[in-house]
């Protein structure tokens, strides 16, 4: 479990992608479906997680070494 942390996540995304910075050591969490948001014209948003953060879906096989 010492690779239980969102960076070694798959689903993982730095946000670093077409020139987007990310910042300190956040990223997105792209293992759900974005969050609705309020309003019916909100878009719906990813969850910004820290690179060492985990959850409970984490299994080795879903690391991002695969």
């Amino acid at each position: 479990m010492a690779n239980a942390k969102c960076e070694s996540c798959k689903f993982f995304d730095e946000h670093k992608v077409n020139g987007a910075a990310a910042q300190n050591d956040e990223g997105l969490c792209r293992y759900n479906p974005p969050v609705s948001q309020p309003g019916p014209q909100d878009h719906g948003l990813w969850p910004v997680v820290g690179s060492a953060d985990w959850c409970g879906h984490y299994a080795p096989e879903l690391t991002a070494a695969e």
